[in-house]
């Protein structure tokens, strides 16, 4: 069990790492989509969200 404590830390970092990654891939997506339906007021909003997680 100790070993698990050791990796702990380093893998709860690659998982954040990992579902930041995922989060800004479906953003990035939705936007995409916005703006090809040319929805402006969700287009401001996902960019408003965008800049939360930079």
């Amino acid at each position: 069990m100790s070993m698990m404590n050791k990796n702990t830390p380093k893998s709860l970092v690659k998982l954040d790492e990992i579902h930041k990654a995922n989060i800004e891939k479906k953003l990035a997506h939705r936007l995409e989509a916005a703006r090809a339906k040319g929805n402006q007021d969700l287009v401001k909003i996902l960019e408003a969200e965008k800049q939360l997680l930079e």
